[in-house]
């Protein structure tokens, strides 16, 4: 995402450093699967319906909503694992950033689609950068891209590690009263690498949740 003006762009910088943890060139992920961090991190079962608009997920419990408007477009440029736990959980990883950029659509971090799709650090996460974008009035226009998807498994089927890069070169700030497009040249600052912990719903349901975030900002690997 572009931040184009310094109030939002501070605004940003103040919510990763709360929120993320940077996995930089220090993050050893090369161990053994039962040490992937936040997986002791319980999901817990959405405490709202989904609201009635737009088309709801398929297969998803209450029949999520997580659409997006037109101009708003999210490409998963990935395959999806053999393994039925971590295509699940990397399924979900792509509704969790839906649910972000639907909050940020609606103005609100009280969506359906958050509250279904993160749980504990991974609900702040979600509403720190909403709020973000609402504080200084814009939203978001494009193609925000996420390619070179791995996944790694806990021992107990119960939490999944979803990493990718995401492009946002194509992905731009908007005015939300204005509705002016904020665009540059693309960066290196447009590049991220993301490692979410899903974790299973502990109910049955087929819903895993983003419990922990974290973000390696200006990714070389991923241009």
């Amino acid at each position: 995402m572009k931040h184009r003006t310094l109030p939002v762009a501070a605004a940003f910088a103040a919510a990763a450093t709360l929120m993320l943890t940077a996995c930089g060139g220090g993050d050893d992920t090369s161990g053994d699967s039962d040490k992937i961090a936040g997986a002791d991190q319980r999901a817990e079962k959405p405490t709202k319906s989904a609201e009635p608009s737009g088309a709801p997920a398929q297969g998803k419990p209450d029949g999520v909503d997580v659409s997006l408007p037109a101009d708003m477009n999210l490409v998963f440029d990935w395959d999806m694992p053999k393994d039925e736990n971590e295509a699940a959980a990397m399924d979900d990883a792509a509704n969790y950033v839906r649910a972000i950029y639907r909050g940020v659509d609606k103005r609100t971090t009280e969506d359906a689609a958050l509250t279904a799709y993160s749980t504990g650090d991974g609900l702040k996460y979600a509403r720190t950068q909403i709020d973000a974008r609402l504080e200084g009035d814009w939203t978001a226009t494009g193609t925000r891209r996420h390619y070179q998807a791995t996944t790694r498994s806990a021992s107990s089927g119960n939490s999944v590690e979803v990493a990718f890069c995401v492009d946002s070169s194509k992905f731009y700030g908007k005015e939300v009263k204005t509705g002016k497009v904020m665009k540059t040249e693309p960066r290196l600052e447009d590049f991220d690498h993301f490692k979410i912990i899903m974790v299973k719903l502990p109910t049955g349901e087929p819903l895993w949740q983003a419990s922990k975030v974290y973000v390696e900002a200006k990714a070389a690997k991923c241009q």
